[in-house]
């Protein structure tokens, strides 16, 4: 089976959550993604519980890195002495693709930034992820996915409807889409325009320009109008009794979307919902939403999450349960889209990993083997830029490798 990016090599310095998110993207639709890891500083994604032994060997590694790191292959590096550099610069000579995710200036100081690469191959497209960027006043601040989202007013739309403080995302926005997702698409673009151009670039990805990006309905509206919005009333954030999260009797949650009339007509002619007048909302001092959503939380409350669901499906009204965790690889879609696989590990054991969101027809995701220990493939790159055995155990006693 040809895989999509079969051929395109990329040199990965990332660590932890945001580059290795996006890199597997690569990796699975099989793109040569070497993991390029120190021995004196390795990932702290592999410190994580709980940890899943390699069979065959005495080394365990965590599940996270191993959701992150599958299909890549791993060379142990250490980049601060000059026989590491020149085996990064023979790498980066064949390579397409350099991703980095350090301090801004730190890959300048280890003599592995874009313009020294650049000039051993032009072609060559450098991608970096940092928290606010390589420009403006906050460039070199320390941060995490919170503090992304919450210059970039990400975090600001999301609050308790009732008390209208902001809730912690249960997932970490800065670091998947803000910035593994935006590093897959600036690299997949500049390599179209490396087709066109014949020429690499720098792509400078910030987690904060990132989620700033996914604000197009409630922070362009404010661009526009200047009205300061409850967001814990905007349409899709609370304004709506029929775009909400309802308990039900069992104590389980269903989620209701009917967003369009006829959704909206259909759910509440099924659950017997009384429509507000205004009349009647204001001899009660309470809004008509107010008083909706009393109603749907009551009536919700009647019956299992389950057969709610069941009933509300067998019309169109944009409903569906609110899984949790455990319950999510047993949902029928869930299993039909094959997103929860059993993929090897050695051994005949096997480990239970998400799928692959990405379905091509021709050249789909492949997985090829699990997220390998450190240094696992270092004698293999090595052997192939050309170095024999006794060069190779030199730079181990070394501690280059």
């Amino acid at each position: 089976m040809v895989l999509a990016l079969e051929g395109i090599k990329i040199l990965d310095l990332t660590m932890l959550f945001p580059g290795p998110f996006g890199t597997r993207y690569f990796s699975d639709f099989g793109a040569d993604v070497i993991k390029i890891e120190s021995r004196v500083r390795q990932d702290n994604a592999r410190m994580a519980p709980p940890h899943v032994t390699i069979p065959g060997t005495r080394k365990k590694d965590s599940y996270l890195y191993h959701a992150l790191n599958r299909n890549k292959r791993n060379i142990s590096l250490n980049l601060k002495t000059d026989e590491g550099r020149e085996i990064f610069y023979k790498l980066a000579e064949s390579a397409d693709v350099i991703v980095e995710q350090f301090r801004p200036g730190v890959v300048k100081n280890l003599g592995v930034d874009y313009e020294t690469i650049a000039k051993i191959n032009p072609r060559i497209i450098y991608c970096s992820i940092t928290g606010y960027g390589q420009n403006g006043p906050y460039r070199d601040y320390a941060g995490h996915d919170l503090n992304y989202i919450g210059t970039s007013g990400v975090a600001s739309v999301t609050r308790d409807r009732e008390t209208k403080k902001p809730i912690v995302p249960g997932l970490q926005i800065g670091d998947m889409f803000g910035g593994g997702l935006h590093a897959v698409i600036g690299i997949l673009i500049a390599l179209v325009a490396r087709e066109k151009t014949g020429k690499g670039q720098y792509i400078d990805v910030a987690m904060m320009d990132g989620t700033l990006g996914f604000l197009p309905m409630v922070y362009s509206s404010y661009l526009v109008d200047n009205v300061r919005q409850d967001p814990s009333r905007n349409m899709l954030s609370g304004g709506l009794p029929q775009y909400w999260i309802y308990k039900c009797k069992d104590g389980k949650y269903i989620t209701v979307g009917a967003l369009e009339p006829k959704f909206y007509m259909n759910l509440i002619k099924v659950m017997g919902v009384k429509e507000i007048s205004r009349e009647e909302a204001e001899r009660s001092g309470k809004t008509p939403q107010d008083l909706m959503f009393e109603q749907f939380e009551k009536i919700f409350l009647t019956k299992d999450r389950d057969t709610w669901v069941k009933e509300l499906r067998k019309v169109d009204t944009c409903v569906a349960p609110m899984n949790e965790l455990w319950e999510v690889e047993d949902d029928p879609q869930v299993k039909a889209r094959e997103m929860v696989i059993d993929v090897p590990i050695g051994d005949g054991e096997t480990m239970k990993q998400i799928g692959f969101p990405i379905k091509l027809s021709d050249t789909p995701a492949k997985f090829l083997f699990p997220g390998p220990p450190m240094g696992h493939h270092t004698k293999e790159i090595l052997s192939e830029l050309g170095y024999n055995d006794e060069e190779i155990k030199a730079l181990k006693k070394k501690k280059v490798i």
